[in-house]
């Protein structure tokens, strides 16, 4: 293989960016000279040698200190070198996290000898920074903050906490597929007719009432939000760990034929197929496990932690955070599947039905010249046609990767003022790029012509918000 590349000189080849190495360390635990390595509260890759895991650390100390004397409440965000980015997030006082990420390559071949030339203007820190506050929301639900692992047994508990939830999360994070999507973090909801929505609001009000240790719901179907009792930024995170991860491990065995979730059960009852994602395998087996992971939600102010039920119905699986004080037991998980099995299998077909209405409306038309992401601050609700199914691995952008940095650049400019504002720019050969930011709202479209100028441009963009978005008033 080499000799054939070598062969070929003009070959190139890409090399996507990757995660070089991500710490946490706290700077005021080792505050006296020899004590360095006492700061260091996780380092990711583990083998590192002490010194270069302390080197590194003590780089970090400095250029936040260095940048803080010209911004004090902002440090260092992130910082550019040749071959890498690191980037910076104290998340809570003290408490550094830094991720270093290598830059996309290009190896090029001169004389049989491989080249490489990074590209140093590739990664959108927007981007990254974001990555890196989610690597802490997403510990934070599990574990709650860093305070918190502290107050329970001091530095090496929290040691042992991070080491069990990063050295796992970290094989997660799938750096050449971020985009976007992962600065806007946001929720994917599913549209309702008001009578289907009253059912599942009223359904969920008696079941609360039915199994009172039941403290919020979240009810989902195919990947999207229906109804949340919790907290948006909880919600949000909660959301992102389902669709990312706890579905789509469920749907690959389903989608195989094995563990078929189609279990009649409960004679005289109505026929049902629940089961539970998180939680007893099985209901008959008195010797089951009755485990439920634990969350933590709203940790700014009454730090509640409750564990996580997450039930599936057919195709509308939901999620119960219940009160964490009383562990629910195998005789709660039998009430709840007798309870709410049935009365979902109901709303499963009621929602389905409206499902295949939006998808005949929404199909009806010839395939569109143009893709868009839609994304609302106030309520997170994001739509986005150029994104295909997210799978555990990776989120797959159906347009060229210089088109999505382009979106990135354009949300970088509008995070800079708060005034509404439009911006269209001519990307490649037939590609025109539109951003429109009007209160709290952003829509970026991606329009794919040929010889069009600005004015029919602008006009394809007004048709687009009024057949996709005709209850929302963007602003001109």
């Amino acid at each position: 293989l080499r000799m054939a590349a070598a062969g070929a000189a003009g070959q190139e080849k890409q090399l996507a960016p990757t995660l070089l190495s991500f710490f946490i360390y706290n700077p005021k635990l080792g505050p006296k000279e020899g004590e360095e390595e006492k700061k260091i509260l996780f380092y990711h890759p583990n083998e590192v040698e002490k010194n270069e895991k302390i080197r590194n650390v003590g780089l970090c100390e400095a250029i936040v200190q260095f940048t803080r004397t010209f911004s004090p409440t902002k440090p260092a965000k992130s910082l550019h070198t040749q071959k890498n980015r690191q980037f910076f997030h104290e998340p809570e006082e003290n408490f550094w996290m830094v991720m270093v990420v290598r830059n996309p390559i290009i190896e090029k071949h001169k004389d049989g000898k491989p080249v490489y030339e990074y590209q140093e203007e590739e990664l959108l820190d927007k981007v990254y920074s974001s990555v890196l506050q989610q690597c802490y929301s997403m510990y934070k639900l599990f574990n709650g903050t860093f305070l918190k692992a502290m107050e329970d047994g001091g530095v090496k508990v929290l040691k042992e906490r991070l080491e069990k939830f990063f050295h796992r999360y970290l094989q997660t994070l799938h750096l050449q597929s971020c985009d976007l999507l992962d600065v806007f973090c946001g929720i994917s909801f599913f549209p309702l007719d008001k009578m289907t929505y009253l059912k599942i609001q009223s359904f969920i009000n008696r079941m609360e009432e039915s199994l009172n240790i039941v403290k919020y719901t979240a009810f989902l179907y195919n990947d999207q939000l229906i109804w949340s009792g919790l907290e948006q930024d909880d919600m949000r995170i909660l959301y992102k760990y389902l669709t990312t991860s706890l579905f789509p491990r469920h749907m690959e065995p389903e989608l195989a034929g094995r563990d078929s979730p189609i279990r009649a059960e409960m004679p005289g009852n109505l026929q049902h197929y629940g089961r539970f994602l998180t939680g007893p395998l099985n209901l008959n087996d008195p010797e089951t496990k009755c485990r439920f992971p634990k969350i933590f939600v709203n940790t700014d102010d009454t730090y509640e932690e409750l564990h996580l039920i997450v039930y599936k119905n057919l195709i509308s699986p939901f999620s119960l955070p219940d009160t964490a004080s009383i562990p629910p037991t195998l005789e709660f998980c039998r009430k709840l599947d007798s309870i709410v099995g049935p009365q979902l299998t109901v709303l499963a077909s009621d929602i389905c039905e409206q499902y295949n209405i939006n998808k005949r409306i929404s199909g009806s038309e010839k395939e569109p010249q143009f893709k868009f992401i839609y994304f609302n601050h106030m309520n997170l609700a994001e739509k986005s046609t150029i994104h295909m199914r997210k799978t555990p691995s990776v989120s797959l952008a159906s347009v060229h990767p210089d088109l999505m940095k382009i979106l990135g650049d354009i949300n970088s400019d509008f995070s800079r003022v708060d005034e509404d504002e439009e911006i269209i720019v001519k990307a490649m050969s037939d590609y025109w790029v539109v951003g429109k930011k009007s209160d709290q709202r952003e829509l970026y479209v991606i329009l794919n012509q040929k010889n069009v100028n600005l004015i029919e441009v602008n006009e394809e963009v007004k048709k687009l918000c009024a057949t996709q978005f005709n209850n929302i008033f963007f602003l001109d």
